[in-house]
């Protein structure tokens, strides 16, 4: 029988009525001839709730404590889940991510999959039975609990996938796929049939919500299909693999990233010295533009995502005490970035783009550039405004 991995979010599984309804789609799958191993995430806003808690507890909660806290989550809702197909005589059987197999390095709060050893799981599919795991979470080589940061349920998804040498790997959410941008910003947006690897781990990393960056990474090494598809009805869903339908428009999609703080360093400030110290607490991010050489640092702009950082306060006061004036914290800042293969292939995407900032009197404080995406660093007063006018300019109404 073949393997298909389902994964739902929080939100797919918020309440009890939810659970029902996810227990009898996982069922219709089992009764169409598959074998089925499903990944959870927390119920509703319970990651948000016990992140809450701990900060009630302490500003700058020990990472390896926040693990052993936050990985409650998961463990209720795969339960839960369990407890739901057993109730419709579906045999199930939940799993923690250690039971599971997944083991990452010792990076807490920031783990990365290193192997999976899927041996449980696969015993208990040769027995008929439905296995839910618990996702978000791993052990360590040195038998730690470990957490894989926001969204690593998409990550455990594509990893078990991998490991078990899965049909599909089927990602389900609110809504019917990835988007060309988020509806409730831009009511015109289109959803996407499909997106290669890259398009989609570009719009990741750059604020779209709908699938984890490290996820899609993992789905293009290994050559994993990922379907987003919605929890609620029957929709087409958006393929994600590695080359997607050709499309009129270069530009595949427009999206904002508001949960972010920007570090601003100065010349008195070595490029290097600043990653090493951020390096040193796991704290990652993108260089948004440096206008330094070796050996002349120069000023930098560095997007540093909030939801990394459990402790932004005292992230701050560190920085002060080691760096001074040299480094400014801006909260204030927010990007809006255009994805697409060959984006960059002649200048029109970054002129309009430009040009609509221009437009909207939004202050562009910086610019990057690749081959697949235009960011421009922008007030996040303007992101909402920004992207609707974008999309508009680059794949019309």
């Amino acid at each position: 029988m073949p393997i298909v991995v389902q994964k739902y979010g929080g939100s797919s599984v918020a309440d009890a009525e939810k659970l029902g309804k996810v227990a009898r789609r996982v069922k219709q799958k089992r009764d169409a001839g598959y074998q089925v191993v499903v990944v959870v995430s927390a119920m509703g806003d319970t990651t948000d709730d016990l992140l809450s808690l701990a900060k009630s507890v302490s500003q700058d909660p020990p990472r390896r404590e926040l693990d052993m806290l936050l990985t409650c989550g998961e463990r209720i809702s795969m339960a839960l889940l369990s407890m739901a197909l057993q109730e419709q005589g579906v045999p199930a059987i939940s799993f923690t991510g250690s039971q599971s197999g997944i083991i990452t390095n010792d990076a807490h709060a920031q783990a990365r999959i290193v192997e999976v050893r899927p041996y449980r799981i696969q015993d208990e599919l040769a027995h008929g039975k439905v296995v839910i795991v618990a996702g978000y979470q791993g052990v360590s080589y040195k038998k730690e609990v470990t957490t894989l940061g926001r969204g690593g349920s998409d990550t455990t998804a594509v990893a078990l996938a991998a490991a078990l040498d899965a049909e599909a790997c089927e990602i389900y959410s609110d809504v019917d796929g990835v988007f060309s941008a988020d509806p409730r910003v831009v009511p015109d947006a289109r959803k996407l049939e499909s997106l290669s690897y890259d398009e989609m781990q570009e719009l990741a990393s750059a604020g779209a919500k709908v699938l984890n960056a490290q996820a899609v990474e993992w789905a293009k090494a290994r050559g994993i299909t990922i379907l987003a598809r919605t929890a609620h009805g029957q929709g087409t869903g958006t393929s994600v693999q590695e080359l997607a339908v050709p499309t009129d428009s270069r530009v595949k999609g427009v999206t904002a990233d508001s949960e972010m703080a920007v570090l601003v360093t100065h010349a008195s400030v070595p490029l290097q010295e600043l990653l090493e110290f951020l390096d040193a607490r796991a704290v990652r991010g993108r260089t948004l533009a440096h206008d330094g050489l070796p050996g002349a640092p120069g000023r930098t702009y560095l997007a540093v995502p909030l939801a990394d950082i459990h402790g932004p306060e005292a992230l701050q006061r560190e920085l002060s005490t080691r760096f001074g004036a040299g480094v400014e914290w801006r909260d204030g800042w927010g990007t809006v970035t255009c994805v697409g293969v060959g984006l960059n292939a002649d200048w029109v995407p970054l002129r309009k783009a430009l040009s609509a900032a221009e437009a909207l009197s939004a202050r562009v404080h910086a610019v990057s550039t690749s081959p697949l995406q235009v960011t421009l660093l922008v007030d996040k007063a303007h992101l909402k405004t920004l992207t609707a006018r974008l999309h508009r300019e680059l794949l019309g109404s």
